[in-house]
């Protein structure tokens, strides 16, 4: 069983670029619990278990956490493990502490297309502060738990995510989610300082893409929203800008060579720099020299065309890609970009 997390309101997931609607909330949700309102024992297993499988990521004992998986996501594990392996230095020595646990009752017989869990109380406009909202697709039946956990380490400060599974008395893990809470150092909320502060300039391109990582960092999962996140993604549509991709949607960026479709234009962190990557269509990746030439001519038309960049990022990453989703990256500081 793989969890799919489904398209919701206030949460941008840079790395595959997801573009968010909000979903109303419906009456025939299916049912959560969260915090204090689940039973204590049931509360502690579910913190015992998440603990437990904390410790065996931050030490990399990928093997027994295989086995301590669910078998739909044991038979898949090697997303699990590259995780694992990408933030083993980040981890490494590190503490977590369950930060919030959510109790997901999805009852039936059959999986559920479209499950919605709507946990705490909600009012006239929404959530509320202590209010979270899950969306997922192809749900199979069962009881899941979400523990969020804060990992700390020398390395920093990161979102350290598990969905768990009831397995008779036993809670399986079911899906695994590592965020980093800072980039560079920086938190959201100098994100978010920063990107008001480019709103102030009318530097709308750089608000925007501030607002966004600046939600990323308190957003712990894709498929969770929360009024805070709510209110930043409202907050980032005030400037969301009208000619980069979005929702789905292309847009043009006219060059000396000619024109290219960008298909995604999203800030993301590079080693210790903050970095905005330019996707776009290309027939040309598999000729790496052609590739290459293209992407530069493709980070110079973007600072050409929005000069305001270089106040707010370190470099341009140009990634061409096929029709087949192959593709060719290219990274040049933005110094080097003239």
């Amino acid at each position: 069983m793989k969890l799919t997390p489904r398209s919701v309101r206030a949460f941008a997931f840079w790395a595959v670029a997801v573009a968010l609607t909000y979903a109303p909330v419906r009456a025939n949700a299916q049912n959560c619990q969260l915090g204090n309102e689940i039973d204590e024992a049931t509360r502690n297993a579910i913190a015992s278990a998440a603990q437990r499988y904390f410790a065996l990521t931050a030490t990399g004992d990928a093997a027994s956490l295989k086995q301590n998986s669910i078998p739909s996501l044991a038979a898949d594990f090697a997303g699990i493990e590259g995780t694992i392996k990408d933030n083993q230095q980040i981890l490494a020595g590190g503490q977590g502490a369950v930060s919030k646990s959510f109790l997901l009752d999805a009852s039936g017989t059959a999986p559920i297309a479209q499950a919605e869990f709507y946990c705490g109380v909600f009012g006239k406009n929404g959530q509320t502060a202590n209010s979270a909202a899950f969306y997922l697709n192809n749900l199979p039946p069962g009881k899941y738990a979400v523990a969020l956990l804060d990992a700390t380490s020398a390395k920093g400060k990161t979102m350290f995510s598990e969905i768990l599974q009831q397995t008779g008395t036993d809670w399986k893990l079911a899906g695994l989610y590592i965020k980093p809470a800072q980039i560079a150092g920086h938190d959201s909320n100098w994100f978010l300082t920063r990107a008001r502060e480019f709103k102030a300039k009318g530097q709308l391109h750089n608000a925007f893409f501030y607002f966004e990582e600046g939600r990323s960092l308190i957003s712990p999962l894709p498929f969770m929203s929360t009024l805070q996140t709510d209110t930043l993604f409202d907050e980032s549509q005030s400037v969301q800008p009208t000619d980069i991709p979005a929702g789905g949607k292309t847009a043009d960026l006219p060059s000396a060579t000619g024109k290219y479709t960008m298909t995604a234009v999203f800030p993301q962190a590079v080693g210790d720099d903050f970095d905005l990557i330019v996707k776009y269509q290309s027939t040309n990746v598999a000729n790496t020299a052609l590739a290459y030439q293209d992407n530069v001519s493709v980070m110079k038309a973007f600072v050409t065309k929005f000069p305001e960049v270089r106040d707010a990022f370190a470099g341009v990453v140009a990634r061409a890609v096929a029709g087949n989703g192959q593709d060719y990256g290219t990274l040049l500081a933005m110094k080097d970009i003239k």
